[in-house]
């Protein structure tokens, strides 16, 4: 079943999206996780123990997301048109840190998991665009602070941004895509439910391989999303004119 030309779509994106374009996943068997340890860079306990090393983690991820052979592949291009082409609202959650999707064109965009390219003040609660190493040292634009600048992402034990606003969006959606996600990082793992819940929207699965919640899908194409997300878009764009 796919929605009329008018309906609300929300998608949801993941780490496949991204990996396809070269970065290097968390959570995958050789992903980041199986190098590092989450407890020594991505938690607030870290930050507080070992500030020096977190910046450095994130610095590295900065730097590796600033290398030209990093772009935007057709998952990021094709989303960025269904956005510009469809006549509803069409509303784009993302889990991944990096600026691709921005890159192809989206522009009606949550990041939940918050920016590598920015920095947030913990004394002020400033945010700022930052491209460049963050040090210790780094100075608030904002409030002229130091020592409180730390990389704008959620870690773990922390709420993921925009919460009520994503909740709200997906109970009253037409349309649920989830592209490129695993299915087993929560909250955004449990959204194909809240939508199922609300009885309204149709849900998508789009993914290299069927996720931990396969079952709660109406539907799901498998592969690259390189390949099945193109697919699906100009599927969806062809139905609502017609075609």
């Amino acid at each position: 079943m796919k929605p009329e030309s008018e309906g609300k779509i929300v998608i949801l994106t993941g780490a496949g999206v991204s990996r396809e374009s070269g970065l290097n996943t968390f959570r995958d068997a050789d992903g980041i996780w199986s190098q590092v340890r989450i407890e020594d860079v991505a938690t607030p306990e870290a930050f507080a123990r070992d500030p020096e090393g977190v910046q450095a983690f994130y610095n590295a991820r900065r730097k590796s997301l600033q290398d030209p052979a990093v772009e935007p592949n057709p998952a990021h291009l094709a989303l960025a048109e269904l956005e510009r082409e469809w006549s509803g609202e069409v509303l784009l959650v993302t889990q991944n840190i990096d600026d691709l999707h921005e890159r192809a064109g989206s522009r009606n965009l949550i990041h939940m998991h918050g920016e590598l390219f920015k920095a947030r003040c913990e004394q002020c609660g400033a945010v700022h665009e930052w491209r460049d190493d963050l040090e210790v040292t780094s100075q608030c634009p904002a409030c002229g602070g130091s020592g409180g600048l730390r990389p704008h992402v959620v870690w773990f034990g922390e709420m993921p941004f925009e919460m009520d606003r994503i909740m709200s969006e997906l109970e009253s959606c037409d349309l649920f895509l989830s592209v490129g996600t695993s299915g087993s990082v929560y909250p955004a793992a449990g959204f194909v439910q809240e939508v199922r819940m609300a009885g309204r929207g149709h849900t998508v699965e789009l993914n290299l391989e069927p996720s931990e919640g396969i079952d709660l899908f109406e539907e799901h194409h498998h592969g690259p999303a390189s390949d099945v997300v193109p697919a699906y878009v100009r599927s969806l764009l062809g139905a609502a004119k017609g075609e």
